[in-house]
């Protein structure tokens, strides 16, 4: 229970933490938020760390001078751009053999060949509207990679999202953390994020819930008519 209060905490009061940070490690905070967002994008066992709300915060650091916007900007964009090559190519060499049998009642290798196609139709606009879906963008690389996406188109999509994902909330946080408003309810505005974050999922979530109630609901007509 412990662990999951700090854990909360350090979402709710990045602010906070980020500023101990800096004044800790001083430059290796660029370090530290490089392998943070690096992890939370290239490694499938890490997909809780904070993202778009570290961004927030970090843009925010940095109009206040703490932090160099350009270097900050660039060290921020190559992290889930790597992060992203590391994950495709770990799901493309790795991921069948440790997550797929011929034999196994759910994950089949059929599924694999469905992946391929699913991302060869729609992988652009699933890699870079999963930059902006928590957990989702930690995996979108991964199943690229399990499913074979052509390399060249994937890495293609990874730039531009991660191009809109790092530039869209580090100088949302630069130009409006610092404003009174946003800075004396910094916590609000991080819920507000990840609210935020949250709610394509949400949206595509009860989409699938409404289709398949509608789904049942025609069954169910259909077998009335036929009686």
């Amino acid at each position: 229970m412990e662990l999951i209060n700090n854990f909360v905490d350090l979402f709710l009061h990045l602010d906070k933490h980020l500023s101990m940070v800096i004044q800790t490690y001083g430059s290796l905070t660029y370090i530290i938020l490089f392998l943070i967002i690096f992890c939370e994008t290239g490694l499938v066992i890490t997909p809780l760390l904070p993202g778009d709300s570290l961004l927030f915060a970090a843009g925010a650091m940095a109009a206040t001078g703490a932090l160099n916007i350009k270097i900050l900007l660039v060290l921020l964009f190559c992290a889930p751009l790597i992060g992203d090559q590391v994950n495709y190519w770990v799901g493309r060499f790795f991921g069948s053999q440790l997550f797929f049998k011929e034999d196994a009642r759910f994950l089949k290798k059929a599924y694999i060949d469905k992946t391929h196609g699913f991302y060869n139709k729609y992988g652009g606009k699933t890699i870079i509207i999963a930059r902006f879906v928590p957990i989702v963008r930690t995996f979108a690389p991964f199943v690229a990679g399990l499913g074979k996406m052509n390399y060249l188109r994937f890495i293609a999509f990874s730039v531009v999202g991660a191009l809109m994902w790092v530039g869209a909330f580090v100088l949302v946080g630069f130009f409006f953390g610092n404003i009174p408003i946003v800075k004396n309810n910094f916590t609000l505005a991080i819920m507000a994020i990840i609210g935020i974050s949250l709610l394509p999922a949400i949206f595509e979530y009860v989409r699938q819930k409404t289709l398949i109630k509608k789904t049942i609901a025609r069954k169910q007509a259909a077998q009335v008519k036929e009686l």
